[in-house]
């Protein structure tokens, strides 16, 4: 393990003297990020090679951690997909991306879940902010930071202190492109997910600022999380959260399963889905506070037992595009393939609940735009303003139901 970490340092920079003055747990950290946000890695777009370089590296560092392979085959979970680099252009080719799964076997009863998605825009094709030549999205941050902070709470949680769970930790691919590698996990577990108890993720914890705050989302999820949250103390962390289960990150697929989620973020910033997102810029020392804060909020739940869901009120998070005048209040299925834009959740409060719409509906109509896909979906919508009444028609199994809605 020394050997490789020597050769990583040299590779990208560290001085021998550099490292001797750095505790081995963040030069550890340090070179997982510049590693996972390197030029080598091309950007890591789901599909290419340069993920299942990514891939390979965090199945090794899993296992350097002291975690056990919970892949469907040993650490990787594959899944297909078709790629578009223009969301509304044609199929470019069918890629497969790549899960990494670890386990920690305590025979406990319960297992917490534990991810953050390893993904990033490779050369911009998709959800990029930048407006110059393709260049490489590195995402140290956008998240090389989630990542690596994985192998730092793996390694801290092996004692008795937190053996009441099991603990499942999940690299997910594909979070870019739409939740595509959590969505698969949840519909093809390697677990028994009767037995989860929580989920935590790490999206985006690199840059904690000067005043450490430290957002955490999914807090009315679980009545236990409010309780908790703000008697943990780590460095100079303060922390703010919202309520929501919902959001753009892979918590959400765990969510709309009924399962208390987690979702940490240090912070936007004017980096975000650019190239200039880089190893450089990150907190280091910040991303080392998050990751104590979750091991002793983990720590404190290890005699609380199965926490408590609770279905919150989603305020923002069904992915329609901001400029819209109405929202409809779903969440789409962004893997579902077949005609129409299914319904992976339905929102409270809002007009789909309203009018009826439910979980697996598939929407193929809305007012008089035929809905084939997501895009369909979205350009009928725009025709819309608050106050407006319309018909959504829906296939729901084997019947066609059309539903009124009102804006």
């Amino acid at each position: 393990m020394k050997v490789v970490f020597s050769i990583l340092l040299s590779l990208f920079g560290f001085s021998s003297l550099q490292a001797q003055l750095l505790p081995n747990a963040k030069m550890e950290l340090m070179v997982d990020i510049v590693y996972l946000s390197s030029d080598l890695l091309g950007g890591r777009e789901t599909g290419t090679p340069q993920e299942q370089m990514a891939a390979d590296y965090i199945a090794y560092r899993f296992q350097e951690s002291g975690l056990s392979p919970k892949g469907s085959e040993s650490w990787m979970q594959g899944f297909e997909f078709d790629f578009k680099p223009n969301p509304h252009g044609e199929v470019e080719e069918r890629r497969t991306g790549h899960n990494v799964v670890a386990y920690l076997d305590n025979n406990a009863a319960t297992t917490v879940i534990i991810g953050a998605h390893y993904d990033h825009l490779g050369m911009g094709h998709f959800g990029s902010r930048h407006t110059g030549e393709p260049a490489i999205h590195n995402g140290a941050d956008d998240n090389a930071s989630g990542v690596a902070a994985l192998f730092q709470i793996a390694e801290a949680i092996s004692g008795p202190a937190y053996a009441a769970n099991n603990y499942l930790f999940i690299a997910f691919s594909g979070e870019e492109l739409g939740l595509y590698g959590s969505k698969y996990f949840i519909n093809n577990a390697t677990i028994d997910m009767s037995q989860v108890n929580y989920m935590l993720n790490l999206d985006m914890v690199g840059r904690l600022n000067e005043e450490g705050m430290l957002v955490i989302n999914g807090a009315g999820t679980s009545p236990v999380w409010k309780e908790v949250l703000p008697e943990i103390k780590q460095g100079n962390i303060q922390i703010k959260t919202t309520d929501s289960g919902i959001g753009p990150s892979d918590h959400t697929s765990f969510y709309l399963n009924d399962i208390p989620v987690l979702h940490f973020f240090s912070g936007q910033h004017a980096d975000y889905h650019k190239p200039e997102d880089d190893s450089e810029l990150v907190n280091y020392q910040g991303v080392t506070d998050i990751s104590a804060f979750i091991v002793q909020l983990i720590g404190s739940l290890n005699d609380n037992g199965r926490l408590v869901f609770t279905k919150t009120v989603d305020e923002s998070a069904d992915r329609e595009v901001s400029d819209f005048k109405v929202t409809l209040g779903v969440m789409p299925d962004y893997v579902y393939d077949g005609t129409g834009m299914r319904v992976d959740g339905v929102i409270s409060d809002r007009p789909a609940e309203a009018a009826g719409v439910q979980r697996g509906d598939v929407i193929i109509k809305i007012g008089n735009v035929a809905v084939k896909d997501i895009y369909d979906y979205m350009d009928g919508l725009a025709k819309f303003n608050k106050g407006d009444k319309t018909t959504v028609v829906v296939q729901r199994g084997t019947e066609e139901i059309t539903l009124k809605v009102k804006f």
